[in-house]
């Protein structure tokens, strides 16, 4: 989805950046989401959702640092406009997809490819 959602890059910072972001958090948590395949992108839009809602929890919490990372692309919207070349309906609530910014789950969990899973995570301090 290079280019064609504003979750993956290049509109999102490169690895280096987030290399240097992570050194100021000292928690994080890491989700992971059994949804149904045959609904794919509904039940990753509940997942996105989710973690937008958590953020904004831990933000009230006086976590104000916290920051929701997606698992892959973006698809808040039905019908995306930003792959169109028109303006994102909701750039306020996009966030950067885990892997585009250089995190590879792997590296922290065993991965199991036979679930149906989605793995997202969250930023908090």
């Amino acid at each position: 989805m290079f280019g064609k959602r504003p979750s993956c890059p290049p509109h999102v910072p490169e690895w280096r950046e987030t290399r240097e972001l992570l050194r100021h958090y000292r928690k994080v948590l890491l989700i992971k989401f059994e949804i149904e395949m045959k609904d794919f992108e509904n039940e990753k839009r509940k997942v996105l959702t989710w973690l937008l809602k958590k953020e904004r929890e831990f933000f009230r919490q006086g976590k104000i640092y916290a920051l929701a990372l997606f698992p892959g692309n973006c698809n808040l919207c039905d019908d995306c406009p930003f792959e169109k070349g028109k303006s994102c309906k909701m750039p306020t609530e996009v966030r950067p997809s885990i892997d585009a910014i250089g995190i590879e789950l792997g590296s922290l969990v065993e991965l199991n490819f036979s679930e149906s899973v989605l793995y997202g995570m969250i930023l908090i301090e």
